[in-house]
C-alpha cells in the first residue's frame, strides 16, 4: 500500500496540467498568429494543433484578443529573459558588449516568430501592444542592463560618452531584426542565404564588430 504522502495531490495535479497546457497554446498561438497575423488566425486552428479545445482556450485567455496580448507579453518576455541570464557585473565591457549583441543576434535568429509579431504590430500601427502597459517595466532591464556596460566602459575610458543605451538598443535591435524580416527580399536580390551556418556565423561577428568599433571611436 502506497504511503500516503507519495500519492499525487490532486489540485497540484490540476495545477501542472493547466500550466503545462496554457504553455502549449501560447507556444502553438505564437506560430498561428505570426504565421497568419491577427486577422488570419483562427482559434479553431490552435486547438487542432493542441492537445485542447477551443472552449477551453477562452476559459484560459478569455477570447482570441487576450490570446494574442499574451502571446505578445510573452514574446517580448522571452528577449528580456535571455538578457538577465547574460553574466557580465566582472567582465570587460568591452567583450560584455559583443556578447550582448551577440545574445541579441542569436535570440532573433532562433524565436523569428518574435520577428514576425513585431512586424504585425507594426502594420497595425501598435494598436495591441499599446494596451500592454507591463511592456513598459519589462523592457526596462534591456536599458538597464546597457547603462551599466556603458557605465563601466566610460569609466575605464574604453567607450565614447556621446551614446546612451537607447541608441545602442537601437542599433542592434534593427540589424538583428533585419536578418529576419528581410530574409527573402534581401537574398533574392542579392543573393544571400542568411540561413547558411557560415553566413550566420559572419553576421553574428559583424554586429560585434560594429557595436564595439562604434562605441570605442572617439
Amino acid at each position: 500500500m502506497a504511503h500516503p504522502e507519495s500519492r499525487p495531490q490532486p489540485k497540484r495535479e490540476l495545477l501542472r496540467d493547466a500550466e503545462r497546457t496554457r504553455a502549449e497554446v501560447l507556444a502553438v498561438a505564437t506560430e498561428v498568429f505570426a504565421e497568419s497575423g491577427y486577422s488570419g488566425a483562427r482559434v479553431d486552428e490552435i486547438a487542432q494543433r493542441t492537445r485542447t479545445t477551443k472552449r477551453m482556450i477562452y476559459y484560459y485567455f478569455g477570447g482570441k484578443e487576450q490570446l494574442y496580448l499574451a502571446v505578445l507579453e510573452n514574446a517580448y518576455r522571452g528577449i528580456r529573459d535571455a538578457e538577465q541570464l547574460l553574466q557580465v557585473d566582472h567582465v570587460d565591457p568591452v567583450v560584455a558588449m559583443r556578447r550582448l549583441a551577440e545574445l541579441t543576434f542569436d535570440h532573433h535568429l532562433d524565436h523569428q516568430a518574435f520577428i514576425r509579431l513585431v512586424s504585425i504590430e507594426n502594420i497595425h500601427r501598435g494598436a495591441f501592444i499599446a494596451r500592454l502597459d507591463s511592456l513598459r517595466s519589462l523592457s526596462q532591464p534591456a536599458t538597464s542592463l546597457l547603462d551599466e556596460i556603458l557605465g563601466r566602459g566610460r569609466a575605464e575610458g574604453a567607450f565614447r560618452d556621446d551614446v546612451d543605451a537607447l541608441d545602442v538598443h537601437i542599433v542592434i535591435s534593427s540589424y538583428c531584426v533585419f536578418q529576419v524580416a528581410n530574409r527573402h527580399t534581401f537574398g533574392f536580390l542579392f543573393g544571400v542565404d542568411f540561413t547558411d551556418l557560415s553566413q550566420r556565423a559572419r553576421m553574428r561577428r559583424m554586429i560585434g564588430d560594429v557595436v564595439v568599433g562604434w562605441l570605442t571611436t572617439r
